[in-house]
């Protein structure tokens, strides 16, 4: 299944994000702001760019994804679903104490995720492992690890950058969610990480620069990091915290909190028009 439309593509992206509100409404917890901007981004992963399937979701020659960012999960299990991983129904169990769909990613209990995550930092290095294994191995599948820009603060994620670019891991595409915002406020006020590109490219990464809202210029970045040999390519991704929702659009306080009634049907709205 690879969805080639760019409007579907956009609608599959509103979908996942739906999902994101109702999960985090239903758990009365979680990270909506972080998860609404990465989901342009996981549309085309999973239903443009990667070789998965749903049915066989162990497959050994799949392509993996690692969610660094590991409390975007809203986003991942809402895009799962929409695969075919797992009922949609699923969502509304989000942080339930039965649920398999826990706060952060659990490779062992839930269909379609390829490494638990959750520590910051830890993402890259867990994907550097899986792309170095393929290229020994001939399996030929490729990698993708999506990490905020907050997160790229932590200091694992420069050690593994470099251990990418030493091993020539062009089979490895990292994505950085760069919506400018965590959960203590602007990047540029915490900790500023920029300037992000020239840092990856000081690193020996191919840097792609891209609008991470914009569907065609995502298909664009994964398939010019597929003709890259020798090294590992980083995308760049500018977004938006919030997404697609009016009163989430940038505002910090979002990163970590449930929607009350009056704004979940505000959301749901929106997001339905």
């Amino acid at each position: 299944m690879k969805v080639t439309d760019i409007a579907e593509l956009e609608k599959i992206a509103n979908e996942i994000r739906i999902g994101i509100i109702e999960e985090v409404y239903a758990g009365k917890s979680g990270h909506p702001g972080g998860s609404l901007s990465c989901a342009d981004i996981l549309a085309v992963l999973y239903f443009n760019q990667m070789n998965i399937n749903p049915n066989e979701p162990k497959s050994p020659s799949r392509d993996r994804f690692v969610l660094s960012k590991g409390h975007a999960s809203p986003a991942l299990y809402s895009t799962l679903a929409q695969r075919g991983y797992f009922d949609k129904k699923e969502l509304l169990t989000f942080r339930g104490i039965d649920s398999i769909l826990q706060g952060h990613p659990d490779m062992k209990h839930i269909p379609g995720v390829d490494m638990s995550t959750g520590s910051l930092g830890q993402g890259l290095s867990c994907a550097n492992g899986m792309a170095l294994s393929s290229k020994l191995n001939g399996d030929g599948f490729r990698v993708y690890c999506l990490v905020g820009d907050g997160e790229i603060e932590e200091g694992q994620i420069w050690e593994a950058a470099m251990s990418a670019s030493h091993y020539k891991l062009d089979n490895l595409c990292v994505i950085v969610d760069n919506n400018n915002l965590q959960i203590d406020g602007a990047i540029t006020d915490v900790m500023s990480s920029y300037p992000i590109n020239l840092k990856f490219e000081s690193f020996g990464f191919n840097v792609i620069n891209i609008d991470g809202h914009n569907i065609e210029e995502i298909i664009d970045a994964f398939n010019r990091a597929k003709t890259v040999k020798g090294r590992p390519t980083v995308v760049i991704a500018k977004t938006i915290k919030g997404k697609g929702v009016s009163f989430m659009e940038n505002q910090v306080g979002w990163h970590g909190k449930a929607p009350n009634e009056e704004q979940y049907k505000q959301a749901i709205s929106e997001l339905r028009k």
